[in-house]
């Protein structure tokens, strides 16, 4: 059974609230025990997630909902449990196009191309599907164990 989410934000698609959104966000993954560069991670992911939602699903309109929701989840990994985020990302623009879902290759120097890399290097877990007339993205971020007592 899943657990309810603890942390819930309803957001438009304007840019200008990205950054209330990576404030939130790195305060609460260190609440949950992620160290400083898992919280950046963190950060990085859902910022540019939510960047290519209000870019290609919803075409740069700056009123359209976005639903960010937060819950704490386990990794059991042999004896211990190793605490994590999980951030679900749901809009209800156009539908991401599989074929187009890649990253640029990293050899060719230009702007551009490469968040869904960024998301997918610094998340643990990233699924995306379609459900019904929505997008969800969801974004899960385990805690080093080692990192934890190195304050990396």
């Amino acid at each position: 059974m899943r657990s309810r989410p603890f942390l819930k934000i309803w957001l438009s698609s304007d840019p200008q609230l990205l950054g209330v959104v990576r404030g939130a966000l790195e305060h609460l993954a260190g609440t949950l025990g992620l160290c400083p560069s898992e919280c950046r991670s963190v950060v990085l992911a859902v910022d540019e997630a939510l960047a290519n939602i209000m870019r290609h699903a919803y075409h740069g309109r700056l009123d359209k909902p976005i639903e960010l929701s937060c819950r704490r989840v386990y990794r059991k990994i042999s004896a211990a449990r190793d605490p994590g985020l999980e951030i679900v990302l749901v809009d209800r623009g156009a539908p991401a196009k599989r074929e187009k879902m890649r990253s640029r290759p990293l050899d060719q120097v230009r702007p551009g191309g490469l968040g869904l890399h960024f998301i997918k290097q610094s998340m643990d877990i990233v699924e995306y599907k379609r459900v019904g007339s929505a997008n969800q993205l969801r974004l899960v971020k385990f805690a080093n164990p080692k990192a934890q007592g190195q304050g990396a």
